[in-house]
């Protein structure tokens, strides 16, 4: 072979290798997930009898994808499965799975997420006369999860930065159970709003947690446009038509929501001048969510804002019988749908959201390829 061949093979040779790094920026070996139920795989269904018995650990959730119950709330995937399988790794398991027959379940990182968790601790709503479940997670305790996986898996200390280096942390989406609980028990908005700085700053102190213990890649999700979803709809109707935007949400609940998301992007550009060497990406739930609201995406727009497990009202949905209930339909095409119980999206919705944010997130992310 002549040397002008040689250097032309090389040539080649390295633009193929610019083209993968280009296309697959960052080779991330396992994810760290923090939240409630819009990521939990598990979790909530193993935190003793009551979780048991919720109705996740149940059919028809997981219908779909699974043909049996997982504790995701859903009908199949959620956003973090997808966002595992684009990064081409293993469907994160339960932290409480803890007697998984597979020995190398942690390998590719935890789910730390539980239903109906909040960011806040239980304290915080037991001062104001709100209840919440006995189940409750907060943020404070997963984290607690989270150090301890650490220090078993990575002997703790300077070592758990090598473990980090190639980690993605998802922090949250978490924090819609927090002023779910205030809104759902008759708190006025003036109250919820007064809220918001202390969700975010738990959110923000936890994220600053992980980033001291050595994560280089951290998401913190916003919260939904909540006013779109048939839960809030059905238990908040206003007279007014113009109380509702073009597509039929509830537009002071959409408000409220972005007031979140801006508290909670001020919040992030701080820990960005803190931390100027991490990678910490705001997470853009609620333009995911109207992405798939006013994107065509193959949904009946005629079902949009109704559930497709549920019964009763204008958007299919009954708190007092829900999903999984005995008597409570299913539709017989999920993916025509959005919501999946009137709380929770389907797999559909899902899929397009988690595209949506992994176009949006993983350019950002970065690795150490040493």
């Amino acid at each position: 072979m002549s040397t002008t061949t040689k250097a032309l093979s090389l040539l080649v040779l390295l633009f193929l290798v610019s083209i993968v790094y280009a296309t697959d920026p960052c080779l991330i070996n396992s994810i760290y997930q923090f939240g409630d139920s819009i990521a939990d795989t598990g979790n909530l269904i193993r935190n003793g009898p009551v979780g048991a018995k919720s109705h996740a650990a149940s059919f028809p959730y997981g219908q779909t994808y699974f043909n049996k119950a997982t504790g995701r709330c859903s009908n199949g995937q959620l956003m973090i499965d997808y966002l595992s399988r684009k990064l081409h790794l293993p469907l994160l398991n339960p932290y409480l799975n803890i007697n998984s027959t597979y020995p190398f379940s942690f390998n590719n990182g935890v789910n730390f997420a539980v239903a109906g968790s909040t960011a806040l601790n239980s304290s915080f709503f037991a001062a104001r006369n709100l209840h919440v479940p006995a189940t409750n997670t907060p943020l404070s305790t997963q984290l607690s999860w989270f150090k301890s996986h650490l220090r078993s898996t990575c002997h703790g200390g300077p070592s758990s930065y090598d473990c980090l280096k190639q980690s993605l942390v998802m922090m949250g989406e978490i924090g819609g159970n927090d002023y779910n609980y205030g809104f759902f028990q008759g708190k006025s908005m003036e109250e919820i709003r007064s809220y918001i700085p202390y969700v975010v700053g738990a959110i923000t102190a936890a994220a600053r947690d992980v980033i001291r213990t050595g994560a280089v890649n951290v998401v913190i999700p916003g919260n939904f446009p909540v006013g779109c979803f048939p839960i809030y709809l059905t238990s908040f109707p206003v007279n007014d038509p113009k109380a509702y935007d073009d597509k039929g949400c509830l537009i002071h609940l959409n408000e409220f929501s972005m007031d979140h998301n801006n508290q909670l992007k001020e919040a992030i550009s701080s820990l960005q001048k803190e931390f100027p060497s991490v990678v910490i990406v705001y997470g853009d739930y609620y333009n995911a969510f109207q992405y798939v609201l006013r994107g065509s995406v193959g949904l009946d727009k005629s079902v949009a804002l109704k559930s497709c497990c549920g019964i009763g009202g204008a958007y299919s949905y009954d708190g007092k019988r829900q999903c999984g209930a005995v008597g409570v339909p299913v539709c017989q095409n999920p993916d025509k749908f959005i919501s999946w119980d009137g709380v929770h999206l389907t797999q559909k919705a899902y899929r397009f959201m988690s595209k949506f944010l992994n176009n949006m997130i993983l350019p950002q992310i970065k690795c150490d390829r040493a």
